[in-house]
């Protein structure tokens, strides 16, 4: 019965860790066409610099909390790994959350880890160079 209970928890953190992942891209697209359409009402550039930078961090925090999830898919598939004897509870995704939870400043260093990592830094950096590239080049 446990088994089954771990596998069917899997299956429920499982798909929620790829929807996270399609809302980060949603974020990303937004976050282009919002670029695009600030840079062709010629918006003040500085603005659109800060407003991109609070989503990427945005999208730095929805990935942290993706990464809770994934914490508890690599301790389930332990668990359900038959080699290995496991001592997993199922059902128990916020108290393991808990258990591990880091300080408000554990927190903050988690979302800026996640803002550097290449998949969730791409495309935010790019625009911003390419926001201060052409403020250089007045374009």
């Amino acid at each position: 019965m446990q088994k089954t209970d771990l596998a069917t928890e899997w299956q429920l953190l499982q798909n929620q860790f790829d929807s996270y992942e399609k809302l980060s891209l949603v974020i990303k697209l937004i976050s282009i066409s919002f670029v695009f359409f600030a840079y062709m009402l010629a918006s003040n550039k500085v603005i659109i610099i800060i407003l991109l930078l609070v989503l990427w961090f945005q999208d730095a925090i929805w990935k942290t909390f993706q990464s809770r999830i994934e914490e508890r898919l690599l301790e389930l598939e332990s668990a359900l790994d038959n080699s290995q004897d496991s001592n997993t509870t199922p059902y128990q995704f916020n108290r393991s959350f808990l258990n591990k939870r880091p300080s408000h400043l554990g927190l903050i260093k988690a979302y800026i880890k996640q803002s550097l990592r290449p998949t969730v830094a791409f495309p935010y950096a790019i625009l911003i160079v390419l926001i201060i590239a052409s403020t250089a080049m007045n374009l």
